[in-house]
């Protein structure tokens, strides 16, 4: 059983920066791909970024890429989404999850997670 927790979410004005951390405890014995997704109401759940902790193996979804950076410390267990250069479509509520590793990175961001495990979210309001 995995246990995740999000912080870091806030309000911030166009152009700037947050970083959210997703601290993991339980399941460190297997291998698993760590994800943030953002929910928008009336939206899909988007794949934001994920990595994974075999490997460290990155995906980027096309709509952060070159502005937001994922990173994992292993000692601690903690998993950092940086978010840069924020815009007002990056609002929304963002969900850590957390998964078995059974296929590359990228298809588990994009298709997995069905079984995984998600935290309670964090709130990001993008806004002048």
């Amino acid at each position: 059983q995995v246990q995740l927790v999000e912080s870091g979410g806030g309000q911030v004005q166009p152009g700037g920066t947050l970083r959210l951390s997703c601290a993991a405890t339980g399941g460190t014995s297997d291998y698993y791909v760590i994800g943030w997704f953002r929910q928008v109401p009336g939206r899909e759940r988007e794949a934001v970024s994920c990595i994974s902790t075999r490997d460290g193996s990155i995906y980027y979804g096309d709509t952060v890429k070159g502005r937001f950076t994922i990173s994992r410390d292993g000692t601690k267990n903690i998993t950092y989404l940086q978010m840069d250069k924020l815009k007002p479509e990056d609002t929304g509520l963002y969900y850590c999850a957390a998964d078995r590793m059974y296929t590359t990175t990228q298809a588990m961001c994009v298709w997995g997670f069905q079984k995984g495990y998600w935290g309670q979210g964090a709130l990001v309001t993008v806004s002048s």
